[in-house]
């Protein structure tokens, strides 16, 4: 299994603070679509960064395959309803912290 980096693009820097009722759903469903990832443990990480240049989504996983990302990816409310653009990268190493000790 392989680790991969996904980052969501909104359609503009404001998304995040002024998104329509209708981008509000479709964020929902985006939510939704992941939720099987999220509830399995491979997604590590999701969720919305806020920079210097606005919002966008971050999601790191593990898959078997960038072509199974991909292909999960490309079926997301926020991909077919041309909301949001993907960017995938493929992580050559790191570290992940343990889930099992207490937190800081």
């Amino acid at each position: 299994m392989s680790t991969f980096v996904f980052r969501l693009m909104p359609p503009r820097p404001t998304f995040a603070q002024d998104m329509s009722d209708e981008e509000r759903e479709i964020m929902a469903r985006h939510a939704a679509h992941w939720q099987p990832w999220i509830e399995s443990g491979r997604m590590v990480i999701f969720g919305p960064v806020l920079d210097s240049g606005g919002a966008w989504g971050l999601g790191v996983v593990e898959a078997d395959d960038e072509e199974e990302l991909q292909r999960f990816a490309a079926d997301d409310p926020v991909i077919t309803t041309g909301t949001f653009t993907i960017e995938v990268g493929t992580m050559l190493g790191g570290f992940v912290r343990s889930q099992s000790g207490p937190r800081a």
